[in-house]
């Protein structure tokens, strides 16, 4: 079963139930807290755990390459000898561009997979019967370069799409930022959500709070280990 992605916490606890029920009955031998482990998986990569405050916060970003050609020196930039996913482009030669990695918002990130669709259905004059959503995952598409510019990583991709198939219009060449401004303010409620019904059915060690907390910890602990090695 594909649960569904909601931008919105009114939403996401209107449907709740109905989508459980669904969930019953798509998997007969489950539980929800099964189906609130899946609920985590979804939404814990848009929120982050803030040490200072202790709770969690949003943060909808990617990584990507910035890819470039090489008009001038600049610090912390490596050769694009590919392009990603061990393939190289057809369209540039991969040894003339430099690249360096970028954190992007995911409001930025669908635009920009927006305007490949776009550039697709302009070149190809083939609109017709055909909508945004039927081409958020051609793999042509979506690592498609012109040049300079971002470079997607097809795999990294896949984890994007739930968020993608709520956010990006199905028709339409700008996203709406009225509706991620909202996705950015519901997305800590949503969880708060999930973490209670967590909670409710004693599954304290599945929360997000506890994922996202336990994440933070070994990240701060390694990066304290490469420091005490370099040293």
């Amino acid at each position: 079963m594909e649960l569904p992605f909601y931008l919105s916490f009114n939403e996401f606890e209107n449907r709740y139930y109905d989508n459980l029920e669904k969930w019953f009955e798509e998997y007969k031998n489950t539980s929800e807290t099964e189906y609130l482990k899946a609920l985590v998986e979804m939404y814990s990569p848009y929120l982050y755990y803030n040490f200072a405050n202790d709770r969690l916060q949003a943060d909808a970003s990617i990584q990507i390459k910035d890819c470039f050609l090489p008009y001038h020196e600049k610090i912390g930039i490596s050769f694009c000898t590919t392009c990603e996913n061990g393939k190289s482009s057809k369209n540039v030669k991969s040894m003339n561009h430099i690249f360096e990695w970028k954190t992007i918002t995911m409001m930025e990130y669908a635009q920009h997979i927006l305007d490949k669709i776009n550039r697709y259905f302009s070149k190809n004059n083939c609109k017709e019967g055909k909508n945004t959503l039927d081409f958020i995952n051609n793999y042509e598409i979506i690592t498609s370069r012109e040049g300079a510019g971002y470079c997607v990583n097809y795999n990294l991709h896949q984890s994007t799409l739930p968020f993608l198939k709520a956010y990006l219009p199905v028709y339409g060449q700008t996203v709406n930022i009225a509706v991620y401004r909202d996705f950015i303010f519901s997305i800590v409620q949503i969880v708060e959500f999930i973490d209670k019904k967590l909670k409710d059915v004693h599954a304290f060690e599945h929360t997000i709070y506890t994922k996202l907390k336990s994440d933070a910890k070994f990240k701060v602990q390694m990066s304290h280990q490469f420091l005490t090695m370099c040293n």
